[in-house]
């Protein structure tokens, strides 16, 4: 194989977990993912008084926010029923970083498609759908390494990898907030476990389909050189 043609497939390898990574995160900002959280039994109610309806309809209208359907106006200006505002400063602040911070990671995941649709037509058209399969079968694997250590990290010390993933991509200690205050009634702890290992489990779940078909495909071109065929 040409070197150029090695050095696109090392991209292809290289950007395989930055995908599936962030079609998971795509999928977690879905209602249906919202909804089936507050639904599961173990699922921890709030102790200020949010029923689980009122929790759905604000939950969902936060995520809206973070993936910029709503404007920073509007959200700024829910309400409780007694007129005082449902999310503080404090809050505010820290879901503008939120939402930046999702808007960018939304942006990367839709190139990211693009580009391996392209990627996918063009190794069709030119012959190269088995090193492209391939060259996605390794970024599995890598995908598979990350996320199984990641699932360990969850599994010892959560709340370490919590706030490691805060101190990262957030200033200061603008993420911390008390627990009466309403993004930590609406996304209590337990919401971010899940919301990891939901993560984990999309792309371990992918990565081995893609293993699965790179091995099928590999082993059907063997086939078919034995027996005389092209692939």
């Amino acid at each position: 194989m040409k070197k150029p043609f090695q050095f696109f497939f090392l991209i292809i390898t290289i950007l395989t977990p930055v995908l599936l990574i962030t079609s998971a995160m795509r999928t977690a900002l879905s209602p249906i993912f919202v909804s089936i959280e507050y639904k599961l039994p173990n699922f921890p109610p709030d102790s200020f008084g949010f029923t689980n309806e009122e929790r759905l309809h604000w939950a969902n209208y936060s995520i809206q926010y973070m993936t910029g359907e709503i404007s920073e106006e509007e959200f700024s200006a829910f309400q409780f029923t007694d007129g005082s505002p449902l999310f503080n400063e404090r809050e505010i602040s820290h879901m503008i970083d939120v939402r930046n911070l999702t808007v960018s990671m939304l942006a990367l995941w839709r190139i990211l498609i693009i580009f391996f649709t392209i990627t996918l037509f063009a190794g069709l058209k030119n012959n190269r759908l088995r090193a492209l399969l391939h060259a996605l079968e390794n970024g599995a694997k890598i995908t598979l390494t990350i996320i199984f250590g990641i699932l360990v990290y969850v599994w010892v010390n959560f709340n370490q990898l919590f706030t490691l993933f805060h101190q990262i991509f957030f200033d200061d200690d603008s993420w911390l907030f008390y627990l009466s205050d309403t993004l930590i009634r609406l996304f209590p702890i337990k919401f971010w476990q899940d919301l990891f290992i939901f993560i984990g489990s999309f792309g371990i779940i992918v990565s081995l389909l893609l293993i699965i078909l790179g091995k099928s495909i590999d082993k059907n071109f063997r086939t078919q050189n034995r027996s005389g065929f092209l692939f």
